[in-house]
């Protein structure tokens, strides 16, 4: 990609505002580009199970819990994908004779200047190294720099139980963690992920890693309410 300006157009400007508008402009460009192509979701995974096939027959009953059913519209897109990834792996909702019990769970949240946190790249300040003319020192600095998006959070977990013994034979949970977030989007890889291999699954933590058409970043309105994590 290349960008011409015509200097007439930026009359009285010194030379290094032009150039720090231009870099500018381009990092903007990269980035929405970035962000509308493939995108790849990594889901940190944890899964513990008991079964050895499908349950028999495979039918789950759905319990939610009086807060989950409080929050109405809120909670029922969230319900929606957990059914889809469960429907997936062959397991069918029926409340009436199911043969395990499921149940589910979803956070959000996000974490407020996480681009201040050490090690971001949007971080103001450089890290300590080797800079031209400069020597040991830190390198960087806030000539350039845009304040850098929030981290969002997002996690799901879900248990089946043996609806004769109340056993759990099934316990999952996925997490993500990112700048990037579509709830719709994401509550389904999440769960998807946290099924992965079901009904057998490696047992213990593990990465999961989806590829998706990518959206330019944005925080849409969240099916379970986003709060701020408390800053440490």
């Amino acid at each position: 990609m290349f960008l011409s300006f015509d200097k007439a157009a930026l009359p009285g400007l010194p030379q290094w505002r032009r150039i720090a508008g231009i870099a500018a402009m381009a990092c903007a460009s990269l980035w929405l580009a970035g962000c509308a192509g493939v995108r790849t979701i990594d889901s940190d995974v944890q899964s513990y199970s008991t079964l050895q096939q499908l349950p028999s027959p495979p039918t789950y009953r759905l319990q939610l819990l009086p807060s989950q059913i409080a929050l109405g519209p809120q909670f029922d897109t969230v319900v929606q994908q957990a059914e889809a990834s469960l429907a997936g792996v062959g397991l069918r909702r029926d409340d009436a004779q199911g043969s395990v019990i499921a149940q589910i769970d979803a956070q959000a949240r996000y974490i407020p200047d996480s681009w201040l946190m050490p090690g971001s790249p949007y971080h103001p300040y450089g890290g300590l190294g080797w800079g031209p003319a400069w020597g040991w020192g830190w390198r960087g600095g806030m000539m350039w720099r845009d304040t850098g998006p929030s981290l969002h959070f997002r996690a799901v977990q879900l248990t089946l139980r043996d609806v004769k013994t109340q056993q759990v034979v099934y316990e999952t949970s996925a997490r993500y963690e990112d700048v990037w977030v579509d709830d719709q989007v994401i509550y389904r890889i999440l769960f998807d992920s946290a099924l992965n291999g079901f009904p057998k699954p490696p047992q213990g933590p593990r990465r999961v890693s989806t590829t998706t058409a990518g959206a330019p970043a944005a925080t849409p309105a969240a099916p379970v309410q986003a709060t701020p994590a408390a800053k440490p």
